[in-house]
């Protein structure tokens, strides 16, 4: 039977970075999650959505070489600037690069692949093991094969002083911190682990936007509640015209049987006025920054700060919306 890449196993969030018994942590990577299989010859680069990224990361791909055949890994596709922070915007750039500019882009920002996870060992599937074999085993390999870049070891420990300082390392572009059971086996598609992440930050799907579909000005933005609907939860601040353009590329004009047809929206929580804008179809994520004040509904009451898109993600990895407690 031929061995094919699982889906990835994901996280859940927490609201507080304690480390329980019984548990490992290791750091969040702002970048994207990838998957890396090598068998014979053939390599794999998938995202979490499952889209090839191999093309756009040559260097990855040509760096398998100095793995096991038959092996296959979890981890974080991140970019380094020269200060020495995480540069997502770099790495969100060089998806849509192909062939030259590919290599062009592989050498002007190299990419690094930071492993957390062990799927598959010279042909044995490791997702049975327990975590804390699955790590043994994974750092065995970069013992013995020497692993050097674009390959990375993804630190992982179980002090809660370690984490406590980790927690600290948001000014490089760390997100936070993710917590695994020792005991617990690799599961695909289960929110298994638990996450937590230093900014306030939140993901959300964009269902429409004022201004043009070419020049966005603000983006209209939703959660699916427990019943699948897409409910409007607040709108974000003017986008700057680089963010707006950027966005735009991402966008898709609504089609028939858009969940919002025939709404309207008012300019602000507590507003009159309403906003002319252009439904679109609710596929993009987006990253906003957004305070604590919601209203009844769960909605955001104040304007969400933009940060990014977030294409590496789908609406099913969003969370749902629920009314405050």
């Amino acid at each position: 039977m031929t061995w094919t890449l699982p889906e990835p196993m994901l996280t859940t969030p927490v609201s507080v970075p304690d480390l329980r018994p019984g548990c490992a942590a290791e750091p969040k990577w702002d970048g994207f999650r990838a998957l890396v299989s090598v068998d014979a010859g053939r390599v794999a680069l998938r995202s979490r959505r499952g889209t090839e990224m191999g093309p756009s990361f040559p260097e990855i791909v040509g760096e398998t070489v100095q793995l096991p055949d038959a092996t296959a890994l979890d981890g974080e596709l991140v970019v380094w600037d020269a200060a020495g922070r995480l540069a997502f915007e770099r790495l969100q750039n060089r998806l849509a690069r192909r062939g030259a500019g590919a290599a062009r882009a592989a050498e002007e920002w190299p990419a690094h692949f930071v492993a957390f996870d062990l799927l598959r060992l010279a042909g044995t599937d490791t997702t049975s093991w327990p975590y804390r074999r699955r790590r043994a085993a994974l750092e065995s390999v970069f013992v013995a094969r020497r692993l050097s870049a674009p390959w990375a070891l993804c630190p992982s420990t179980t002090e809660a002083d370690v984490v406590r300082e980790w927690l600290t390392w948001a000014s490089v572009g760390m997100e936070g911190v993710v917590f695994k059971r020792l005991d617990g086996a690799y599961k695909p598609s289960v929110r298994g682990w638990e996450k937590y992440k230093v900014r306030e930050t939140s993901e959300a799907i964009v269902g429409a936007v004022t201004g043009s579909l070419a020049a966005p000005r603000t983006l209209l933005l939703g959660r699916y509640d427990t019943e699948g609907r897409l409910q409007y939860v607040g709108r974000t601040t003017t986008l700057a015209r680089v963010a707006g353009a950027a966005v735009a590329g991402l966008l898709a004009r609504g089609r028939r049987g858009h969940p919002w047809t025939g709404w309207s929206f008012s300019a602000g929580w507590g507003s009159q006025e309403k906003l002319n804008v252009t439904l679109v179809e609710p596929e993009l994520v987006v990253e906003v920054g957004v305070d604590v004040a919601r209203d009844a509904s769960g909605r955001w009451r104040h304007p969400a700060r933009w940060h990014r898109a977030r294409p590496d993600l789908s609406p099913a990895d969003v969370p749902r919306l629920t009314p405050p407690r």
